[in-house]
C-alpha cells in the first residue's frame, strides 16, 4: 500500500528534523519526506495537520506474559495495546514462564509475534539459567536467535562471582547486560523506605539497595577494562541500567558516563511522575518494582531524563490480574499496565517541566534505539528514526488532544494502573509498522 501522511509536524530527533512536511510511504518504506516521487499516487491519505509525525516509539520494558499465559491470548492483547500507544518496537524481559533461557523458546515467541504483524519484538535473554543466578545461560545461542542483550529482570544475582563471570563472558563477545540495580538482601521490602513506610507499617526498600548495586556493577565494569590491559580502556561489554529510582543512583550514573564507561540507563513512567505519597491508603496499584520514592528522587530523575543522563523512558508495562491486586498491599503482585499511556505520560512530564518537544520525542525514539544499537541488525537504520529508504515505523500523535485514563477502555488485559482517572495529553491517531497501519484511532 502507498500511504501519504499529509502536512504533519515531522519530529525526528535522530536527524534533527522538526518541520511541517508530507511523509510518503510505499512497499513498507519511507520514500519521501517533504516531497514524494513525481509518479507517487497514494492509496490512502492520513491527514496529520496539527499532529506530530514521529518515529514509531521504542519501549525497552514491556512484559507480554508469554510464554506462560498463551491461553489468555496475552501476546495478542499486549501487542495491540502497544500499537495503540504508538509503540512499534518493544523489548521483552526474560522472566517469562518458562524463562527465556533456551533458543527454542525465543524462536517460538518471535514467531508468534511476527504472525500478528504488530509491534516488533526484541527479546532479552536470561543471563543465568532459570534466572537462578548460579549458572550462565548459553549467550551465544540466544544471541543467534535474536536476543538483544541479557538480564535478570527483577531477580538479582546473589553470588557476585557469577556476576563477575557474566561481565567477563559478555565482554568477550561484545554483549550488553541489562540489569536493574538492587542489592539482594536490602530489596525485599514492598515500598520505598521513609517516614510514610513507617507510618503504614510496610517493609521498606532503602535507596542504599540501588546505590550498593550500582557501585558493584560499575566496579565490575572497570575490572573488565583493567583485565583488557589498561585501566582506562573501554570494555566491549555494555551495561544498561534498568529503571533507575533514586537521586543517588542518578549521581552515580552521571559520574560513570563522565568517566567514559559504556553505560546507558532508563527510568519508568511511574518513578518519573509518582511518589510514595500517591500510595495513599494502601493502593495496590502503586505496588511496583522498583518502588516509587520521595519527591527529591522523582525530581532528580526528571532532571536526569531532560539533560540526557538517563537515555530512555520506559513504560515498565507489566499486566497483573485482578486477583493478584485484590489482596493486602504487601501481598499484592508488583506491576501495572502502562504501554498505552507511554506517550501521554511523556508529554505530561515535558509540559510540566518545560522540556522541548524534540527531547520528549527523543527519550521515546532515538534514545532507546541507541541503547539497542547494533543488535537491531538491518533495522538499525530504521528503528527510532524517520529516514528516506528506511522501514516505515511511524506514530502519528495529536499533542493537543486530552483523554482520561479509563481501565475499561484499555486494550491490555491488565486493568490496573496508578494513573486511573488522570487526564493525559496527546492521543495516538495512527501507528504504522513496516508501512502497515497497525492502529487507526478512527477505525
Amino acid at each position: 500500500m502507498k500511504i501519504l501522511i499529509r502536512q504533519g509536524r515531522v519530529i525526528d530527533p535522530a536527524s534533527g528534523t522538526d518541520r511541517v512536511a508530507d511523509v510518503a510511504i510505499a512497499a513498507g518504506r519511507i520514500i519521501g519526506i517533504g516531497s514524494a516521487p513525481a509518479d507517487f499516487a497514494p492509496n490512502r491519505v492520513i491527514a496529520a495537520s496539527g499532529c506530530w509525525v514521529l518515529p514509531g516509539l521504542v519501549d525497552l520494558s514491556v512484559r507480554l506474559r508469554e510464554p506462560g499465559q498463551e491461553h489468555a491470548g496475552m501476546l495478542e492483547s499486549e501487542t495491540a495495546a502497544a500499537v495503540a500507544g504508538g509503540v512499534t518496537s518493544l523489548v521483552c524481559p526474560p522472566d517469562t514462564d518458562p524463562v527465556l533461557d533456551e533458543p527454542g523458546l525465543v524462536d517460538m515467541l518471535k514467531a508468534r509475534a511476527e504472525k500478528l504483524h504488530r509491534a516488533r519484538l526484541f527479546p532479552l535473554g536470561a543471563l543465568t539459567r532459570g534466572l537462578q543466578g548460579e549458572v550462565l545461560a548459553e549467550m551465544v545461542q540466544l544471541t543467534e536467535r535474536g536476543c538483544v542483550g541479557f538480564g535478570q529482570a527483577d531477580r538479582p544475582i546473589v553470588n557476585t562471582q557469577v556476576l563477575q563471570r557474566a561481565f567477563q563472558y559478555a565482554a568477550t563477545f561484545g554483549y550488553a547486560l541489562w540489569l536493574r540495580p538492587e542489592e539482594p538482601w536490602l530489596s525485599k521490602g514492598v515500598m520505598a523506605s521513609g517516614p510514610l513506610a513507617t507510618r503504614l507499617g510496610l517493609s521498606g526498600v532503602p535507596a542504599a539497595s540501588e546505590v550498593i548495586a550500582l557501585h558493584t556493577l560499575f566496579e565490575l565494569l572497570r575490572g573488565v577494562a583493567a583485565a583488557a590491559g589498561a585501566a582506562a580502556a573501554t570494555p566491549s561489554v555494555r551495561l544498561h541500567v534498568c529503571r533507575l529510582s533514586t537521586a543517588a543512583g542518578v549521581a552515580l550514573v552521571r559520574q560513570a558516563k563522565a568517566e567514559g564507561l559504556p553505560v546507558t540507563a532508563d527510568v519508568s513512567v511511574h518513578n518519573l511522575l509518582l511518589t510514595d505519597t500517591d500510595i495513599g491508603y494502601y493502593d495496590t496499584r502503586l505496588r511496583l518494582q522498583p518502588p516509587v520514592r520521595q519527591q527529591r528522587d522523582r525530581d532528580a530523575l526528571r532532571q536526569a531524563l531532560a539533560d540526557g543522563t538517563i537515555d530512555a523512558l520506559v513504560s515498565d508495562h507489566n499486566p497483573v490480574s485482578a486477583d493478584a491486586k485484590a489482596v493486602p498491599f504487601a501481598e499484592a503482585e508488583p506491576g501495572a499496565t502502562a504501554v498505552e499511556l507511554l506517550a501521554g505520560l511523556a508529554l505530561k512530564w515535558a509540559e510540566q517541566d518545560g522540556v522541548p518537544a524534540a527531547r520528549a520525542a527523543e527519550v521515546l525514539t532515538a534514545g532507546p534505539a541507541r541503547v539497542l544499537g547494533a543488535r537491531l541488525g538491518t533495522l538499525q537504520a530504521s528503528v527510532g528514526r524517520l529516514a528516506v529508504g528506511g522501514v516505515a515505523d511511524v506514530c502519528v500523535l495529536d499533542p493537543a488532544a486530552t483523554w482520561r485514563v479509563d481501565p475499561a477502555r484499555l486494550r491490555s488485559q491488565g486493568r490496573h494502573t496508578p494513573f486511573e482517572g488522570h487526564a493525559l495529553p496527546a492521543s495516538v491517531r495512527a501507528t504504522l509498522v513496516g508501512g502497515h497501519v497497525a492502529f487507526d484511532a478512527e477505525a
